[in-house]
């Protein structure tokens, strides 16, 4: 272990960016696979290639950026990811958009009719709550 340690010391090693290469690698070598297109088993090698590389870099500075930049373009998909998994789970509120501004609200599950007032844009809306 002691080796490793000194091998990978000042490098950049693991990031979000090199955990979702690791992802298409699999995709790309599976959809390969399946179809027996080669053109996706050699994609796949290249982004597997891409990801080492990035892990053994001693330009952190450089890599840091890069996962910076990825996280920044996929916050948006990340974000609504969340929010799905926070509403499904949720079992005590009950979520609505608001027919004016479009802000997500949350409310208290209770049984009826219920009056919601956004707090964007304050327009006053009912639901009936199952």
């Amino acid at each position: 272990m002691g080796f490793l340690q000194r091998f990978m010391y000042g490098r950049y090693g693991g990031d979000n960016l090199g955990r979702a290469l690791i992802a298409v690698y699999f995709v790309l070598y599976l959809a390969g696979l399946l179809t027996r297109w080669s053109i996706l088993v050699y994609l796949s090698a290249a982004a597997a290639a891409w990801c080492i590389f990035r892990m053994l870099s001693r330009n952190v500075e450089k890599r840091r950026r890069e996962n910076a930049k990825y996280l920044a373009v996929t916050a948006p998909l990340r974000n609504w990811l969340r929010r799905r998994r926070a509403i499904r789970t949720d079992k005590t509120h009950r979520y609505f958009k608001c027919p004016n501004c479009g802000q997500q609200l949350r409310v208290p599950r209770v049984s009826g009719k219920i009056k919601i007032t956004c707090r964007a844009c304050g327009t006053v809306f009912e639901e009936t709550i199952k």
